[in-house]
């Protein structure tokens, strides 16, 4: 089976597509964002593009992992999360408070999907 990698750089790829799965890297804001709402909305059209580009969508989603930066931001991140994810199609998820490679993420979404196709 081929493997299929998107937006790839020396160090990772934001996607892998193998076998009819979609693995994303950790999703991270680009730039610094006022909110964490404003921050969880970039990291998931981030998402959004890397499904679509994967050929999947946020109704094929199986696993979802969250490092908030402060749990103080879980139920802002939460509101935002569940007005993105499809009714009846919550994947299997964790969150977990961890201190973020970047200094101004407050929150980093790995997700892993099912191909459309497959």
């Amino acid at each position: 089976m081929k493997i299929k990698r998107i937006n790839t750089s020396a160090r990772m790829s934001k996607a892998v597509v193998y076998a009819g799965m979609v693995h994303l890297a950790g999703i991270v804001a680009e730039a610094p964002c006022a909110t964490i709402t404003d921050e969880t909305q970039q990291i998931l059209a981030t998402i959004d593009d890397l499904l679509t580009q994967a050929g999947s969508g946020r109704d094929r989603l199986l696993s979802a992992q969250f490092w908030v930066s402060d749990m103080r931001y879980y139920d802002e991140m939460n509101r935002v999360w569940d007005a993105w994810l499809p009714a009846g199609e919550a994947p299997a998820r964790a969150c977990v408070e961890a201190k973020l490679a970047r200094p101004h993420a407050r929150i980093e979404i790995m997700v892993v999907a099912a191909q459309k196709d497959a």
